[in-house]
């Protein structure tokens, strides 16, 4: 059994996501970020960590990406021009689609006060509606980013969307990009994760 550890509030959705899509069974520590109790697993503080034996795998994306590849599922063969395109569209969920996500957070509430910037959040802000934009150029007239199945990037960008219209309060425009939002986040797979984080509110 796999230990995700961290709180499912968190990125840490992502890897129980993951591990509902492709039946995994796995227990949840509940750590936040920054403790001294999470230090033992990451020495960065941050989360989420997966024990895999006696490893600490850290950082959301590498964990998503090396479940797929374990368990051969979601994602495309290590080696091949279609890994490299997965990859490729993974770095732009992470650069373009949730880096905004991220400033905005920080200059939200996570940092001190005084460094704050709301003229950040407002460049955040359109930065990540410039980016639906391309997004939406990129993906075209597939029902997935890889194609006609889910895989990885779906995975990332659906919490991204998540995180950008619930916790962000950013709307999503309506046509083929919402649409594309949408149909990722009505996987059975994520209504079972929330279903778990949802435990811990």
């Amino acid at each position: 059994m796999y230990k995700i550890v961290g709180l499912p509030q968190t990125r840490t959705i992502r890897v129980i996501w993951m591990m509902e899509e492709l039946g995994q069974a796995y227990e949840i520590i509940p750590l936040k970020p920054g403790s001294d109790e999470i230090h033992a697993y990451n020495p960065t503080g941050k989360i989420p960590v997966l024990m895999v034996e006696e490893t600490a795998l850290i950082d959301s994306v590498a964990i998503v990406q090396y479940l797929a590849d374990r368990h051969g599922q979601l994602t495309a063969t290590p080696g091949t021009l279609a890994r490299a395109q997965q990859d490729s569209w993974c770095q732009f969920a992470m650069d373009d689609i949730e880096l905004p996500l991220w400033v905005n957070a920080k200059h939200s509430y996570i940092l001190p006060e005084k460094l704050r910037s709301e003229t950040a959040c407002q460049a955040a802000h359109y930065e990540f509606q410039n980016a639906l934009i391309a997004f939406g150029e990129r993906l075209g007239e597939r029902s997935f980013i890889m194609g006609d199945e889910f895989s990885v990037p779906d995975l990332l960008m659906g919490h991204c969307a998540n995180w950008a219209e619930k916790g962000a309060g950013w709307e999503i425009p309506a046509g083929s990009v919402k649409n594309y939002f949408d149909r990722v986040r009505d996987r059975p797979a994520l209504k079972r994760a929330e279903a778990v984080r949802d435990q811990y509110i």
